[in-house]
C-alpha cells in the first residue's frame, strides 16, 4: 500500500530532486483490507546480489531517438490536446508530438539523451493527463535492497528508475514493493534497452507481474473532493437559513473549496506554470472570486459542478471512443502464448477475454524474454514483442487476433468484415489462416504464429486507418483558428463589459469567462467525424481522414468504373465457334497450353472451362505477351490467342463463318477471342459478362434517389457497356465505353468543374482519375488495393457500400451542423443573459456549459452505432456514482489505519 506522502501532481521538469518521490516507510505497517490475488512478490524473496555498491552517479545513461506512445487520462477536448502538445514541446527531449482527443492518446518521438520519458509524463500529469496505464511489480526485489546496492537513500532511488528508459512513474509501498509504469506503444529496441538498465539497477534479471497500485489518480482526487465539499455546501445553505454570520460560513465552506477545487486547482496553476490557459484556469478564477466576494454557497456549487461534471465529461468520450472501436482499429498488445505441448481445452461459454486494450498492463516475463507460466493454466500472456514466428497462441471468443497464423486445434467463426465487407463471419477451422487485427467472433482456436506486427499482412492497412482518424477535417482548423481568436476577444471583452455596463459589479468578468470557453465548439467536429471514420471502418470502408467525409457528405455525381465496381471481372466461357474442317478438342487443348501462364479472366475462364470438362492442356512453348494477347509455338507452328479486333493489324486471315459469330457476339454485348495457328484463325471464344455484383442495379437506383448522377467509364466495347447499363436501368447516354485512363481523367476533369465528383475504380489503372476526382473511391481487397491511390478504401465486392457510405457522411454532417447550432447558440445566448442581467449566479453558466459539452460528445458518438445515445447518457452517471465509490474506499484503504 502506499503512502499517504505520495504526491498526485508533477510541476517539476527539470533533473533535480522530483516532487512525486513518495517517501517510504522502512517496514511494513499495515496490510489492506481487501482481498488481492496472491501475487509472486508474497512470495519470500529472492536476496538481491549487493555485494558491489553502485554509486548512482555513474549509472549508465540511456541514448538514443526513440517513437513511442501511450494512453492518457482526462484528454476530453481538442483543446486540452492542443494545450498538452504546446507544453510538451517546450521540453528538449521531445519531437514530432501528437496528442489525439479522440483517441485520448499522446505519440512522440523522445532523445533518451536529451532527458527521460518520465518527465514527459511528468507534463503531462501536471496538466491532468496521467498516465491510463497499469503499474507491474518488480518481482523478488524490494526498495531498501535496491537503495543500498545504488548507494542512495530510497527517495533519491526514485529518481534513479524515472532516468530508466521506458519508465513513465514508479511507486514504492509500504512493504517495499517497486511497482514501475510502462509506456505500451514501444519499439522492441526500447523493450529490450529498458529490461537491460533495470537489470543493471536491481543487480538481478528483471521479472515482472502485474500489480494493483493503491495511488489515487488525479481523477480520482477530482470526485473525492467533489463528494468532501457537497455535505459542507448543504451546512452553508442551512447556516445561511437559520442566519450565521458570513464568517462561519466562510469557515465551514472554505475546507469544502479548498478540497473539492484542489484539483482544479492543482490543473489550473500547471497550465500558468506552462502558459497555457484553460477552463480550469477560468473556473478557478471564478471559484476565487466568489469566495473574495463572500458568496460560499455559489462557489462550492461552482467547485463541486466542476469536479462532477468534468469527470462526466471524460467518460462520455471514453464510452464513445469504445463505441468507435471496430473495424481494423488496432493490433493487441499482449498475446496469450502456449507454453504446454498440448493446449488446454477451453469450453467456449468459459472463454473470458483478457485484456487487449491499450491500459492492459504488462505480464510476467524476465529480461530474457522468457515468462514465468500461470500455475493454473498451459499459457501465459505476453507482450506482442516476445511473440516469435512458430510459437503456438491461443485466442478466445471476441478477441483481437494479435499474429497472422495458421489454426492448429479449434474451429470458429471470422469477422472479416472490415477487410472484405463481408456482414455473417466466415467459418475457420484446422489448416485456415488468419490476420491480425480482425475480431474472432466466435471461438476459441490455437494457431501457430507466421508473422507479427509490422510483417503482418494487414499491418500497413491497420497504420493507416490510425493515422486517417487523425486527420482533422478542414471545418476543424477554421473552428480552431476561430477560437484563438475568440477567447483572448472574451477575455477582454469581458472586461470591457464591466467597466462601461456594470462598473460596480466584477462579478460579471467571471460570468463572461466561464459561459464562454469554446470547450464544446472544440469537440463538434472532431467526434462525429471520428465516430464515422470508425463506422464506416466497422463495415469495411475505409476513409482516408475527417475531411473525406466532409467532402463525401457534398457529392452529387458519381463515376463508376465497370469492371471490379460493378462487375467482378470474371467473365464465363460462352461459345467455342469452330472454323470449318477444325476440331474442338483440339481448339480447347491449344487453348489450355497458351492461357496456362496467364492471369487475364478470360484466361482463367478458358482454364476453368478445360477443368470442369476434363480436357489437358496442349504443349506450348515460348510463351509470351504481346499488345492484343499471348503467342507462343505448338508443334513447329506459331499459335496466338488473340482479340478479334486487333487481327486485322497481326494480318490473320479470319474465315467468314468466324466474322459472322463475332458480330453476333459483339451485338449481344460479350467479348471475344482468336485462336490462331499459323496466321489462320481456326477458333472464336466468346465470354459472357454476365457477371454482375448483386446489389449493382440497386446501387443506382439508390444513388438515383439520393439525387445523384451516375455515369459508367469503362474500357470495354461501347456495345457491352451500353448492354450493361441497360441491364441495371442505367440510360445508355449515361455509359460510355472504350475510354482510356488519359481519357477518363479527362471526363472527370470536365465534370469537377460542375460538380462534386466521386470516382470509384480500381486503384491502380484508375489511379489519375481517382486523384483528380474530389473524391477518389478504390474498390478491391485490401491487400492489393492502393490506400495512395484514393481517398476511400473499399475492400469489398458489395456496390451497395457506396451509398451505405454517402448515407453515413451526410449524416455525420448533419451531426456536426447540428452541434455547431448548439454550441455557438449555447454560447452566445449565455452571454446575452449575462449582460442582459437575466442570471447572476456562476454555477449556472458552469452546468450549462458543461452540459453542452457532454451533449456535444454524445449526439457525436450516436454515429458509431451501440447502444445509443440515451443508454450512454444513462451509463455514464452510473459509472459517475461507481468511480466515486471506488474512489473513496481507496481513500479509505490508503490512509486509514485497519
Amino acid at each position: 500500500m502506499s503512502t499517504g506522502n505520495d504526491e498526485e501532481v508533477f510541476l517539476s521538469l527539470d533533473d533535480g530532486d522530483e516532487l512525486d518521490t513518495p517517501k517510504v516507510a522502512q517496514k511494513p505497517t499495515r496490510k489492506p483490507r481487501v482481498k488481492k490475488p496472491k501475487k509472486a512478490s508474497e512470495q519470500p524473496p529472492q536476496v538481491v546480489l549487493d555485494a558491489e555498491i553502485l554509486d548512482a552517479t555513474i549509472i549508465r545513461q540511456a541514448i538514443g531517438q526513440f517513437e513511442i506512445g501511450w494512453p492518457l487520462m482526462g484528454m476530453d477536448c481538442p483543446d486540452c490536446a492542443s494545450k498538452a502538445t504546446r507544453a510538451l514541446n517546450t521540453l528538449p527531449q521531445v519531437t514530432e508530438t501528437s496528442v489525439s482527443a479522440t483517441a485520448g492518446t499522446v505519440k512522440l518521438t523522445v532523445d533518451l539523451e536529451r532527458g527521460s520519458l518520465s518527465q514527459v509524463s511528468s507534463v503531462l500529469r501536471s496538466l491532468g493527463h496521467a498516465p491510463n496505464v497499469g503499474f507491474n511489480e518488480l518481482v523478488g526485489v524490494r526498495s531498501s535492497q535496491v537503495a543500498h546496492r545504488n548507494g542512495v537513500d530510497q527517495r533519491k532511488l526514485g529518481k534513479i528508475f524515472r532516468q530508466q528508459p521506458g519508465v513513465l512513474d514508479v511507486e514504492f509501498t509500504d512493504d517495499e514493493r517497486i511497482l514501475l509504469q510502462f509506456a505500451l506503444d514501444v519499439p522492441q529496441d526500447m523493450f529490450k534497452l529498458r529490461d537491460s538498465h533495470l537489470t543493471e539497477v536491481i543487480g538481478s534479471p528483471v521479472k515482472y507481474v502485474p500489480a494493483e497500485s493503491y495511488r489515487i489518480r488525479p481523477d480520482q482526487w477530482r470526485l473525492i473532493g467533489g463528494g468532501i465539499a457537497l455535505p459542507l455546501l448543504f451546512l452553508v445553505i442551512l447556516g445561511e437559513l437559520v442566519g450565521l454570520s458570513s464568517i462561519f460560513l466562510g469557515m465551514i465552506a472554505i475546507p469544502g473549496l479548498l478540497i473539492g477545487g484542489l484539483q482544479m486547482f492543482k490543473e489550473a496553476f500547471a497550465s500558468i506554470r506552462n502558459r497555457q490557459l484553460g477552463f480550469q484556469v477560468l473556473t478557478s478564477l471564478a471559484v476565487i472570486g466568489a469566495a473574495v466576494l463572500g458568496m460560499w454557497e455559489e462557489a462550492l456549487v461552482v467547485a463541486i459542478l466542476v469536479a462532477f461534471t468534468a469527470h462526466l465529461e471524460g467518460d462520455a468520450l471514453v464510452k464513445a471512443r469504445k463505441a468507435m472501436q471496430g473495424g481494423l482499429d488496432r493490433l493487441p498488445r499482449t498475446a496469450r502464448r502456449v507454453t504446454g505441448n498440448k493446449p488446454k481445452k477451453i469450453e467456449p461459454k468459459k472463454a473470458l477475454s483478457f485484456a487487449l486494450q491499450m491500459s492492459s498492463p504488462a505480464p510476467l516475463l524476465g529480461a530474457d524474454g522468457c515468462a514465468l507460466p500461470d500455475p493454473d493454466a498451459e499459457h501465459e500472456t505476453v507482450p506482442i514483442e516476445l511473440i516469435q514466428i512458430g510459437n503456438l497462441i491461443e485466442i478466445r471468443s471476441g478477441e483481437l487476433i494479435p499474429a497472422d497464423g495458421k489454426i492448429i486445434e479449434g474451429h470458429g467463426s471470422l469477422d472479416k468484415a472490415p477487410l472484405t465487407g463481408e456482414s455473417v463471419p466466415v467459418e475457420v477451422s484446422a489448416g485456415d489462416e488468419i490476420q491480425a487485427g480482425l475480431i474472432l467472433a466466435r471461438g476459441p482456436v490455437i494457431i501457430e504464429v507466421t508473422a507479427v506486427g509490422e510483417a503482418t499482412r494487414l499491418s500497413e492497412l491497420i497504420d493507416a486507418v490510425h493515422t486517417f482518424r487523425e486527420e482533422p477535417p478542414r471545418l476543424q482548423s477554421s473552428i480552431e483558428l476561430f477560437t484563438a481568436i475568440w477567447v483572448p476577444i472574451v477575455l477582454t471583452g469581458a472586461v470591457a463589459v464591466w467597466y462601461f455596463l456594470f462598473p460596480d459589479d466584477w462579478k460579471v468578468i467571471l460570468l463572461i469567462w466561464v459561459v464562454a470557453c469554446p470547450c464544446a465548439l472544440l469537440l463538434a467536429t472532431p467526434v462525429p467525424h471520428a465516430a464515422a471514420l470508425s463506422r464506416s471502418a466497422h463495415f469495411g470502408a475505409i476513409a482516408r481522414g475527417g475531411d473525406v467525409i466532409e467532402r463525401l457528405s457534398k457529392v452529387n455525381h458519381i463515376l463508376l468504373d465497370k469492371t471490379g465496381t460493378l462487375t467482378s471481372g470474371k467473365p464465363r466461357l460462352g461459345e467455342v465457334i469452330m472454323a470449318n474442317g477444325r476440331q474442338l478438342s483440339s481448339a480447347l487443348k491449344l487453348a489450355g497450353g497458351l492461357e496456362a501462364r496467364s492471369s487475364h479472366p478470360y484466361a482463367l475462364s478458358v482454364m476453368a472451362y478445360l477443368l470442369e470438362k476434363q480436357v489437358s492442356a496442349s504443349q506450348v512453348i515460348g510463351l509470351s505477351d504481346i499488345e492484343a494477347g499471348v503467342k507462343g509455338r505448338a508443334n513447329g507452328k506459331e499459335v496466338m490467342f488473340i482479340r478479334f479486333d486487333r487481327s486485322k493489324q497481326l494480318n490473320v486471315v479470319v474465315p467468314k463463318e468466324l466474322h459472322a459469330a463475332y458480330k453476333s457476339a459483339e451485338m449481344k454485348g460479350h467479348g471475344a477471342s482468336l485462336l490462331v495457328r499459323n496466321g489462320e484463325g481456326i477458333a472464336l471464344f466468346t465470354f459472357i459478362h454476365d457477371d454482375t455484383h448483386a446489389g449493382s442495379k440497386e446501387l443506382i437506383s439508390a444513388l438515383r434517389k439520393r439525387s445523384i448522377n451516375v455515369e459508367i467509364l469503362s474500357g470495354d466495347h461501347q456495345a457491352a457497356v451500353s448492354a450493361f447499363a441497360k441491364s441495371v436501368d442505367l440510360p445508355i447516354s449515361s455509359a460510355h465505353g472504350g475510354l482510356s485512363p488519359e481519357q477518363k481523367v479527362q471526363w472527370v476533369q470536365n465534370r469537377s468543374k460542375t460538380h462534386i465528383t466521386m470516382m470509384v475504380g480500381d486503384g491502380f489503372n484508375d489511379a489519375a482519375a481517382l486523384a483528380i476526382a474530389d473524391v477518389g473511391v478504390a474498390v478491391g481487397t485490401g491487400e492489393t488495393v492502393n490506400l495512395e491511390a484514393a481517398d476511400v478504401l473499399i475492400p469489398s465486392d458489395n456496390p451497395l457500400m457506396l451509398s451505405d457510405l454517402i448515407d453515413l457522411a451526410r449524416q455525420a454532417q448533419r451531426i456536426l451542423m447540428g452541434n455547431l447550432i448548439i454550441t455557438v447558440g449555447i454560447t452566445l445566448s449565455l452571454v446575452a443573459a449575462v449582460i442582459l442581467q437575466l442570471y447572476d449566479e456562476l454555477w449556472v453558466g458552469v452546468l450549462i456549459h458543461e452540459a453542452s459539452v457532454i451533449l456535444v460528445i454524445l449526439n457525436g458518438a450516436r454515429l458509431a452505432g451501440g447502444e445509443g445515445a440515451f443508454a450512454l447518457l444513462a451509463s455514464i452517471f452510473v459509472s459517475l456514482w461507481r468511480d466515486t465509490k471506488e474512489a473513496f474506499e481507496l481513500l479509505k484503504l490508503r490512509y486509514l489505519p485497519a
